[in-house]
């Protein structure tokens, strides 16, 4: 038996940007039904908003994410979780940083850190804060 874990991500009407986005950083496949597709439209200006997505890519990376609608509340908070993206090589981890940089606050920038070849902290423009680094043996 196993288990897996995918990051949700939870929006109000940006879910599609953000999935696009992110797909375009990471590459593999986008996903979405929206709440008229499902036929659970609650309100008209949200039919074409996300009530299911994703983006899984072939590299391993997946990630899911949804329109909170008007109904429910919703406070994305502050550092309430970081999305955990680690490559094996620096090559690898730079490609994706410098293209989820786009619009995005750094907040570590990408450079060799104690623990890892490669290390960085940003908020994306979706407010997201992402951790990119590499895959390294602890030596402590």
């Amino acid at each position: 038996m196993s288990v897996t874990t995918t990051t949700h991500l939870n929006f109000r009407g940006d879910a599609l940007a953000a999935l696009e986005f992110y797909q375009s950083v990471f590459g593999g496949h986008l996903a979405v039904v929206t709440y008229k597709d499902a036929g659970n439209v609650q309100d008209e200006s949200e039919a074409d908003q996300v009530m299911w997505g994703q983006v899984l890519a072939e590299n391993g990376f997946h990630v899911m994410a949804y329109d909170v609608t008007a109904r429910m509340g919703h406070d994305q908070g502050e550092n309430a979780f970081f999305v955990s993206v680690r490559g094996e090589t620096v090559e690898e981890v730079t490609g994706y940083w410098e293209k989820l940089s786009a619009g995005a606050t750094v907040v570590v920038p990408m450079g060799p850190a104690g623990w890892a070849p490669a290390y960085g902290m940003l908020r994306d423009r979706f407010g997201v804060v992402w951790v990119v680094d590499v895959v390294s043996e602890h030596n402590g």
